[in-house]
């Protein structure tokens, strides 16, 4: 179920992935205990069997030794959202940050883009430097612990107000916590969409009037490469008689990706047809669709993200973004999010 070629290039996967592509069965054994499901009634049956867990979840699974409460996951995402609706307002930084190798680039562009107020160490939390090293990130969430910045009113995000005003080490630890996923899942999720829809349009992005309808292309975006691809469930008696070949002792691996090219819910659905959601009121109830899962398991940032995703877009466009891989190809490797690799450069 794999498209060979979109708009004249093609996409590259991971072997694994490639193997999840090519079934034909919308239930099946991955390994011992493991079952893989994309049948779109099934996977609706299975999400609300429990709830989901806290280990279950990206950003609010335990941190500092205790379970991140309902109260504290609120406040996160308001934060989130006013630090986003604030940051997309403002002059983005300059575009010369979108050029080099994407996803990578865009992150790092909007991590500078959104959470840069930020005074050290706080705004160290969310480099890519930082992050991607176990040593460097402790010693960044030390001195946070002990000194969380400036006070109130210098200009800092909401979310990292959230660490200043903590009460006791554990509670900013986990403030610590929530605003490095937060804006790490965030970034990332959005980089992925962005350069994933950059890819789909291929040379026609180029085009006069290529960006008439951007949320459209990052609708369909969400089906041929939705970025959050698979999610897991552990397995348990929540899940049996659902169906024969799932187990109790067996965990469930939900795959949209797979669940968005069937041929069961979708016309042409290995074709980049961004028109078939023009018109579409909510694109969220289309049946066999589930860019950001199930109603009870939501992506907390899902309202963010495609506004934040276009308004990305819209700034590649204005700086003519250009894909400079010599390659017609661009890999796909197997990571928690799903998204293209490629080089580029802009014009600006």
């Amino acid at each position: 179920m794999a498209p060979a070629a979109v708009r004249g290039h093609s996409v590259v996967y991971a072997p694994r992935i490639q193997e999840l592509l090519a079934r034909e069965e919308k239930v099946f054994r991955i390994d011992a205990t493991t079952v893989g499901v994309s049948d779109c009634d099934l996977m609706a049956e299975i999400v609300a069997a429990r709830p989901v867990l806290a280990t279950e979840r990206s950003v609010y699974k335990p941190a500092a030794g205790a379970e991140i409460h309902h109260d504290s996951a609120t406040r996160t995402i308001r934060a989130l959202g006013q630090d986003v609706m604030a940051g997309i307002r403002t002059p983005p930084p300059p575009a010369r940050g979108l050029s080099g190798a994407w996803p990578y680039a865009p992150t790092s562009y909007l991590r500078r883009w959104l959470f840069s107020s930020d005074p050290l160490p706080v705004s160290l939390l969310s480099k890519r430097g930082v992050t991607r090293s176990d040593t460097l990130s402790r010693i960044v969430d030390r001195a946070v612990t002990v000194w969380p910045g400036s006070p109130a009113g210098g200009g800092c995000t909401a979310l990292a107000e959230q660490i200043r005003g903590a009460s006791g080490t554990r509670d900013r630890k986990q403030a610590i916590a929530l605003y490095r996923r937060a804006t790490a899942t965030l970034c990332d999720g959005v980089a992925a969409l962005a350069g994933n829809a950059l890819w789909l349009m291929g040379p026609a992005r180029e085009e006069e009037g290529a960006r008439a309808d951007l949320t459209t292309v990052l609708w369909e975006t969400l089906r041929l490469l939705p970025p959050a691809w698979m999610l897991y469930r552990k397995g348990g008696d929540a899940y049996t008689g659902l169906h024969p070949e799932i187990r109790p002792t067996d965990n469930v691996a939900l795959f949209p990706l797979l669940m968005h090219r069937h041929p069961d819910y979708w016309s042409d659905p290995l074709e980049f047809r961004p028109e078939r959601w023009a018109g579409v009121a909510d694109p969220e109830k289309t049946p066999g669709f589930m860019p950001f899962g199930f109603d009870g398991a939501r992506c907390w940032a899902k309202h963010l993200v495609v506004p934040l995703a276009e308004r990305l877009l819209t700034v590649a466009f204005d700086n003519r973004l250009v894909i400079r891989s010599p390659q017609r190809d661009a890999e796909v490797p197997l990571r928690s999010l799903l998204s293209v690799r490629f080089d580029a450069a802009t014009g600006a």
